[in-house]
């Protein structure tokens, strides 16, 4: 068992961007047959397979997109990309925790940035 007592750094990461690692991850157990696949990794894999929907350097271009915008703070664009919103309904959604709301030209503003991407 390991134990970590210190966080070193974070970085976000899409679910695309997090399945292309995970592949690499998967494809060196895959070679060592004498590792087990552990079950949280494997439910992470199966996971970012079923819900990515761009691939890593699509996602990433988008996060870069969203960020230019006014009313999108970097967690925020990462959910963006993560769920693409279709509409105001679930865009509105993804900032019910903020302490603000956004008028319906900033939510057409973020949902034409990320219909280039569908």
């Amino acid at each position: 068992m390991t134990i970590f007592k210190e966080k070193l750094g974070e970085e976000y990461l899409t679910t695309a961007e997090a399945k292309e690692l995970l592949a690499d991850i998967e494809y060196e157990r895959a070679m060592d047959e004498t590792r087990e696949m552990p079950y949280n990794l494997s439910r992470a894999i199966e996971h970012v397979n079923r819900f990515a929907v761009l691939d890593a350097e699509e996602s990433r271009e988008l996060v870069t997109e969203l960020l230019e915008l006014e009313k999108v703070d970097e967690p925020t664009a990462f959910k963006i990309t993560d769920l693409l919103p279709k509409d105001r309904d679930e865009l509105r959604a993804i900032y019910a925790q903020e302490r603000f709301t956004l008028s319906g030209e900033e939510l057409d503003e973020i949902l034409n940035v990320v219909a280039k991407y569908e």
